[in-house]
């Protein structure tokens, strides 16, 4: 194929997929050019069209698989391909967790420079569906129709939609009545809800023009429990019909099962995040999980890891990785809820979280208290902030340190403090092998890494945890 300067969508190309790049999207070559096939699967060799040309490489649908892969399947999911939360259901479960293990190895070998870095075999979940504890659901006054929806020539009312946001739209939303991710009691209050909305015809949040009153739906569940801690946030009520919604709505905690929480917070503000201000609440606020004997309360806007299942797994390789002694003294950075911290406690002689986010401060001391755990302590701290790092440094040197950071991984400023107390042990946890490889190469100047180990905590979807090892020179 003759390259050429186009962004003809006509264009049609036929390619040999190699590879499923860290996004989730296949790669294959074309005369030497790189080709990104969004739905293919490594192996297989397809007919795709060129929707858009860069100047290193070149953006492609799917239109015809020639010859599938033996890994590929039938999607279980009917919003699979449209909706933004999967992005791997027609590929085996076995083969996500190897092509897992291998962006891990990739990130390390190309980000970090790293190239004999110990990548462990990625522990896969037992529970490939059903296993998120948490969904944010949104509402949309702008709903997404698929090509096949568009194909049919009916007409569809686009005002009101309840589910995952398009990749890339962030005023696009994919009406969906079910999420195969999350638990079936989580599922059938989702369906109430769309209940309720078409009772009351009231309308959803338009992200564009900021009206509306429906924004978000978060929708939490326990493993442990198996109670429901359901959160609708909308803009303050001011219709008749918005006002008989929410009495309605609260009105639900008498169906769920025991211990649940019914919410109804408020955000009037332009951030589209799923937060809001609680302005009525039945039940006590709060469901909790089971974790390394720790239990653990987890309120509506706390962090917590989102599956229950595999975190065991998650801890406990973490605290592998930190091989703590009854005599350390241990940091937790990005602390959540204490989900590390309390378990690193009851290994040592002290345990310090840090966290910016107050309500899971909050939640990580009460957390503590029920478990009668001691020898933990929580702070309130922006580690990015500039006097983050003059306050750690009143509290001396740790033994070992834990981090879970965001995506973005950690600040250059936390990078440059660990590099100057120099703590024994690090064990890093991330969910992103880009950011992890980047700041464990500059922790690299001083600390051997052991060993990665990839965690997969988000099955059907591209993304996987990996904590990694890394001991003082």
């Amino acid at each position: 194929m003759m390259r050429k300067r186009t962004d003809n969508p006509a264009c049609i190309v036929d390619v040999t997929i190699d590879s499923i790049g860290f996004e989730g999207v296949a790669v294959g070559r074309v005369e030497g050019i790189v080709h990104f096939v969004k739905g293919a699967l490594p192996g297989e060799h397809v007919k795709a069209k060129v929707v858009r040309e860069k100047k290193r490489y070149i953006e492609c649908d799917l239109v015809e698989v020639l010859s599938p892969s033996p890994h590929r399947l039938q999607a279980p999911c009917p919003y699979f391909g449209d909706c933004g939360g999967c992005s791997w259901q027609h590929l085996e479960y076995q083969q996500q967790s190897l092509w897992k293990r291998l962006h891990v190895a990739d990130a390390f070998k190309r980000i970090g420079n790293l190239d004999n870095v110990k990548i462990e075999d990625c522990i896969a979940c037992a529970l490939p569906y059903g296993y998120r504890n948490k969904m944010e659901f949104s509402f949309g006054a702008s709903r997404w129709l698929t090509a096949s929806e568009i194909a049919t020539g009916e007409e569809f009312d686009t005002s009101f939609a309840l589910g995952l946001h398009v990749p890339g739209r962030f005023d696009k939303v994919k009406d969906i009545e079910q999420c195969l991710l999350q638990s079936d009691e989580a599922n059938s209050l989702l369906l109430k809800v769309i209940a309720l909305a078409d009772r009351y015809l009231v309308t959803a949040h338009n992200q564009r023009s900021h009206e509306g009153f429906l924004r978000n739906l978060v929708l939490r569940t326990s493993n442990t429990s198996k109670s429901l801690l359901a959160v609708l946030i909308t803009t303050t009520p001011e219709l008749e019909s918005e006002k008989d919604f929410v009495t309605d709505w609260m009105n639900t905690s008498d169906v769920l099962p025991q211990g649940s929480t019914i919410v109804h917070a408020v955000n009037d503000t332009r951030s589209p995040v799923a937060y809001g201000t609680i302005a009525a609440q039945r039940g006590d606020g709060f469901i909790t999980e089971q974790v390394h004997d720790v239990e653990y309360r987890i309120s509506p806007f706390s962090f917590f890891q989102t599956n229950s299942v595999q975190l065991p797994y998650l801890v406990t390789e973490a605290l592998h990785a930190a091989s703590i002694q009854p005599s350390d003294v241990v940091w937790d950075l990005y602390c959540g809820t204490g989900t590390l911290t309390l378990p690193a406690a009851k290994a040592s002689a002290h345990a310090i979280g840090f966290e910016l986010a107050e309500s899971s401060v909050t939640d990580a001391i009460v957390n503590r208290e029920i478990n009668n755990i001691e020898n933990a302590e929580f702070h309130v701290m922006d580690l990015h902030a500039k006097q983050a790092m003059d306050l750690l440094m009143e509290l001396g040197k740790p033994n070992v340190v834990i981090i879970d950071p965001p995506r973005s991984g950690m600040h250059p400023q936390v990078v440059n403090h660990l590099l100057t107390i120099q703590p024994e042990r690090i064990a890093y946890v991330s969910c992103n092998p880009s950011t992890l490889a980047r700041d464990c190469a500059l922790l690299g100047q001083s600390y051997t890494i052991e060993s990665v180990v990839p965690v997969d905590m988000f099955p059907q979807t591209f993304h996987i945890e990996a904590i990694a090892k890394l001991v003082l020179r």
